[in-house]
């Protein structure tokens, strides 16, 4: 729950981020509003969240993060002090400038609104692009940015400093940007996120790219059913075999049907012409 604070007293709440998907207790895609959340409990939430605030004296942009079991119930888990990664989401669904707001309150100016003020509309989704392989159990891909094609588009923003020919170190976190998506409801901000995954290409390392077009089309994901288990039960669903076995597996058994004596392929029209191409000329003209 993301809350500003001013040094007058003043503090609001600016609603949830939904950040039930995690990998090593780091987030992985966000959302806003969460899909769980209702009108009545986003006010008893936020409510305290405020309370939580003030009774720290806090003055700043903070959130204050809970856990929420299946029948509802929610649970103050910690607060973090400052604006975090996914803070975005909060800003496409409130129209506010959280970094702006920020510098104002560290101003010593009050806030310029009051909590009836605040309106949520739409939604959003955050994914975090990282330099790891998926496919690989997540092995970090440094190295250099070979190739760099961004995604725009209505509804799509990207937060990012890497550039075509920049060095992904060892170093250092392998966060390389945060693509997010916003829609007038979520179900609009699934499609252009998936629209925006498909328009990306980061040439020269491994990203996850391919994990977010699983999680975007995963039905539980669109159902909204997700908890801090979801990515490990998707996990252990592809161990039955990635698309690329399976595309191994198909391959083999194409060069073995044609290596068998009783199964040898005539061309369609003569010896001269492949049999390929014309399949090709015909799919072409259709």
């Amino acid at each position: 729950m993301q809350v500003l604070a001013d040094e007058h007293g003043n503090c609001v709440y600016l609603g949830e981020r939904e950040c039930s998907i995690p990998r090593r207790h780091q987030k992985v895609l966000e959302e806003a509003p969460s899909p769980v959340v209702t009108p009545e409990m986003r006010s008893r939430m936020g409510e305290t969240a405020v309370r939580a605030a003030k009774a720290a004296s806090y003055s700043n942009a903070g959130t204050i993060e809970f856990l929420v079991d299946a029948s509802g119930s929610f649970y103050f888990l910690e607060m973090n002090t400052r604006l975090q990664v996914e803070h975005p989401l909060t800003e496409l669904t409130t129209g506010l400038d959280l970094a702006h707001l920020q510098i104002r309150i560290a101003a010593g100016e009050q806030l310029p609104f009051a909590q009836q003020d605040v309106k949520v509309r739409g939604h959003a989704i955050e994914c975090r692009v990282y330099a790891e392989d998926p496919a690989n159990r997540f092995f970090p891909s440094p190295g250099r940015i070979a190739s760099l094609i961004e995604p725009s588009g209505p509804g799509i923003r990207l937060d990012s400093g890497i550039y075509q020919g920049w060095n992904v170190g060892v170093d250092y976190d392998p966060l390389l940007s945060k693509l997010i998506a916003y829609g007038e409801d979520r179900s609009q901000a699934i499609t252009r996120m998936q629209r925006a995954i498909g328009e990306y290409v980061i040439g020269g390392v491994k990203t996850n790219l391919s994990l977010f077009r699983r999680i975007l089309a995963d039905p539980d994901f669109i159902a909204g059913k997700t908890d801090t288990g979801y990515l490990s039960r998707l996990a252990r669903e592809s161990t039955s075999g990635s698309d690329s076995e399976h595309e191994i597996a198909a391959i083999a058994a194409v060069i073995w049907a044609l290596e068998q004596p009783d199964q040898k392929c005539e061309p369609a029209e003569s010896a001269s012409q492949s049999a390929w191409k014309k399949i090709g000329r015909d799919e072409a003209m259709r």
